[in-house]
């Protein structure tokens, strides 16, 4: 058995944009990525909103069809024919906890639905015991199964959410910016849930944000978004400590230190320019726009993700 649970190839998701009465033109949301994932690994997906992150999770599930592409699950090609028998195997859990979660269910029916769908139970009492059992297993109680998701905070609807994904125990999950909607101490808390589930359960995850610290605590690697295209791949630790494209070095010196010493000593990379419309994508390397480093190669190539050592992959043309 192969260690690769997912592989992506060369997928790319194209939404037709109305120009006039009679044309249309494609907006390249996702344009030729490439990545895949090891079993009980938790690959990290960042970038600037608009890049394409989530596109890119809701087209391997296949909530959005794929223009173009493969997608390999456990070796096996996913398409609009078979998709239905892994949907088991493979759930999201989305951004806003609250928008995601039907206001006129209780808890049990959210989380028992799956159940429901998929045949997983005998009896009602079967069917109970299993949504007790996943409240408890992601901190709720499971006494409050009988109330609504208005009546939860914040946090408490994000552990919803996750038990509702883990109801068909999947082995994949996309997690979709599954704390930027929350408190720093409430996501510090959905985290940890997530790193217990995965000890417990080995689930792999392909953890979609814009945080970047959450991102390298949560991620055996991290994957670099920009208009649709991944420009850099790497170890959570090697990208934090050496990242090699232009645009992953200014993302990160964005982050903020704890050390004030340290924080003021460093240089901080400000970006000159706005992001390209995807409907109106440069040649060449898209982000040579607002690239310093920008050369008339740039212009008329575009970078291939290269491996530059270690498992680091770069696509740069100016990178050594």
């Amino acid at each position: 058995m192969s260690d690769v649970l997912l592989e992506v190839k060369n997928l790319k998701e194209y939404f037709p944009i109305r120009t006039g009465w009679f044309t249309t033109k494609p907006l390249k949301a996702v344009d030729d990525v490439s990545f895949s994932i090891n079993r009980g690994e938790t690959l990290g997906l960042v970038g600037e909103s608009g890049c394409g992150k989530t596109t890119v999770g809701r087209t391997i599930l296949h909530l959005y069809k794929p223009t173009a592409g493969e997608i390999l699950y456990d070796g096996v090609r996913i398409t609009e024919d078979n998709i239905a028998k892994y949907r088991k195997d493979m759930q999201i859990v989305f951004q806003d906890p609250y928008s995601s979660l039907n206001p006129r269910m209780t808890v049990g029916d959210i989380i028992g639905e799956p159940l429901d769908i998929h045949k997983l139970y005998k009896t009602s009492q079967e069917r109970a015991d299993r949504v007790a059992e996943l409240m408890e297993l992601v901190g709720l109680n499971s006494e409050h199964m009988r109330r609504y998701a208005h009546e939860f905070s914040g946090g408490q609807r994000q552990r919803i959410g996750i038990a509702r994904a883990l109801a068909v125990s999947p082995k994949f999950i996309v997690c979709d910016e599954p704390v930027s909607a929350l408190d720093v101490s409430i996501q510090a808390q959905i985290i940890n849930t997530f790193e217990d589930l995965q000890n417990k359960l080995g689930i792999t995850y392909l953890f979609i944000a814009h945080d970047l610290v959450v991102v390298h605590h949560m991620s055996k690697r991290i994957a670099v978004m920009y208009l649709g295209k991944i420009v850099e791949i790497a170890d959570a630790d090697e990208l934090h400590d050496n990242p090699k494209h232009p645009y992953s070095i200014s993302l990160l010196s964005a982050v903020p230190l704890p050390d004030p010493k340290s924080a003021r000593e460093r240089r901080r990379i400000v970006l000159e320019g706005d992001v390209p419309s995807p409907l109106n994508m440069p040649t060449g390397c898209a982000f040579r726009t607002r690239c310093r480093y920008a050369t008339e190669q740039c212009a008329k190539e575009t970078p291939s993700l290269t491996d530059r050592g270690n498992g680091h992959f770069v696509s740069c043309w100016n990178v050594q």
